[in-house]
């Protein structure tokens, strides 16, 4: 009798398709179970921490962000703390959309790196990355990390207007101590190359800098003098830094503990050229949770215990919550120098 008048009544029928439906949705969508940034490629990101609405709503402001695109280099440092471990990159629009949430967020500076940044479609990827962020989110400054190795004077005709600053990763001004680091390509000149984008940075007005990590390969060179004939605007000087599952520990695709000093080597090696004008010297203790790191999914990554946790992508839950879990130490940011005169516009350079 019950089923015939359920039966009876189309009405009630829907009502329990509705509820039925609810349900399901809300079981789902309780879960947090979201498509990854890498979903395109058939890539999913890992699971992460719980959503923190009281994270979230306290979060910081993206002011200075690294983007490290991709993960695939022509070099092989020892030391290196960020390995190709994925080849993923995202496609072109997809990681200009997260740079415009970026902006709408806060960001005020973008630092392109990787990998190496002028390895994916011969640079050209990475350029458009680069007027994007000048041309059409007006960004105060845009700079790129890089080895140096490919990089072309076209490439500084085409993009250069839209860059601020180019940093080289340089550790010796001694090519076989280059050759023993692994920042090399070949039996080619690292630094006929440094020299060489000095002047083209100098030529298309794009201020220069030399990025070095001391180690125990380097850790007793004079550089006063090539540092000085080279005049960058900066020379950030890092302590080698070890992470887990990057160039340390079992899943590791380096082994850097044998490139690692201590504090007081590393304090020595400052103290030395002291005399450098330019000098930007980080420690471990500065570096560690002072960098805002988006990876190639464009999720922020948590360096605090001494690997590199991914927060969920800026792409899928916003930046406000994916910072949240950056571990992001905005004290020691602004403390090691993290704010500077960083827009080619305001420094005033003689080109």
């Amino acid at each position: 009798m019950l089923l015939s008048s359920v039966f009876a009544s189309p009405m009630i029928l829907l009502q329990l398709c509705i509820s039925t439906l609810r349900s399901i949705y809300t079981s789902f969508f309780s879960k947090g179970w979201r498509l990854s940034a890498g979903a395109c490629r058939g890539q999913t990101s890992p699971v992460d921490g719980e959503r923190s609405p009281e994270k979230a709503e306290n979060a910081t402001t993206p002011t200075s962000v690294n983007y490290h695109f991709t993960r695939k280099c022509n070099y092989k440092c020892g030391f290196c703390f960020h390995t190709a471990k994925t080849s993923f990159v995202l496609p072109l629009e997809e990681a200009k959309r997260g740079l415009e949430l970026l902006k709408e967020s806060g960001m005020e500076k973008i630092n392109f790196s990787g990998g190496e940044p002028f390895l994916h479609d011969k640079g050209d990827f990475l350029g458009e990355l680069v007027r994007f962020c000048k041309q059409d989110l007006q960004l105060p400054s845009v700079s790129i990390v890089s080895n140096g190795s490919l990089i072309r004077e076209r490439w500084f005709q085409k993009y250069g207007d839209y860059l601020d600053i180019l940093a080289i990763s340089c550790d010796s001004f001694d090519e076989a101590t280059n050759q023993l680091i692994g920042r090399a390509q070949g039996r080619k000149s690292h630094l006929d190359n440094l020299y060489k984008i000095r002047t083209w940075c100098q030529q298309y007005k794009v201020a220069f800098k030399i990025n070095s990590v001391i180690n125990t390969f380097n850790v007793d060179e004079d550089m006063v003098e090539p540092i000085m004939q080279l005049n960058p605007v900066r020379w950030k000087v890092f302590q080698c830094l070890l992470i887990d599952g990057e160039n340390a520990g079992e899943k590791a695709l380096r082994e850097a503990e044998r490139f690692v000093i201590g504090e007081q080597q590393f304090q020595e090696f400052l103290d030395r050229h002291s005399s450098v004008p330019c000098l930007v010297p980080e420690s471990n203790e500065k570096m560690r949770n002072s960098y805002l790191i988006l990876d190639e999914y464009m999720r922020f990554l948590d360096c605090r215990e001494g690997r590199k946790d991914p927060s969920k992508s800026v792409l899928d839950v916003g930046v406000k919550e994916a910072i949240s879990f950056s571990g992001f130490d905005e004290k020691m940011f602004l403390k090691r120098g993290g704010k500077y005169v960083w827009s080619k516009a305001d420094m005033k350079l003689e080109w």
